[in-house]
């Protein structure tokens, strides 16, 4: 009997990235990856994440939803000039297409982000 490889299935929800799985996770990505640098003492980044979960939910297979903790991971937030949290990057083929600082509503934020990935 051989074994069968299961197809992949589109990731529904957000995944935790660190400085080292960075570029295999975001960078090497066959599609957009939008990555939440936030804090779990940061009130808008806890606010936001919800509304992440559903788009990554709603969007499985179109964006991947990736979530970086600034805090124990400081070296890709310095390379990337990461001021403020909550910041999202939207990464395509490898390269920030678009930068949001700050919580916006999840219309806005759905909105801002189906223009990049439809």
């Amino acid at each position: 009997m051989q074994n069968q490889i299961e197809p992949t299935k589109p990731l529904d929800h957000p995944v935790v990235v660190t400085d080292s799985t960075f570029a295999e996770e975001v960078l090497r990505s066959p599609i957009p990856v939008l990555v939440d640098f936030w804090a779990p003492w940061c009130g808008p980044c806890r606010m936001i994440a919800p509304v992440l979960e559903q788009i990554a939910q709603k969007h499985a297979g179109k964006i991947k939803i990736a979530k970086m903790n600034v805090d124990e991971n400081p070296f890709i937030p310095m390379q990337y000039y990461i001021q403020a949290i909550p910041t999202l990057i939207l990464y395509r083929n490898g390269h920030p297409i678009d930068k949001i600082v700050g919580a916006l509503p999840g219309p806005a934020l759905e909105k801002r982000l189906l223009a990049h990935i439809s």
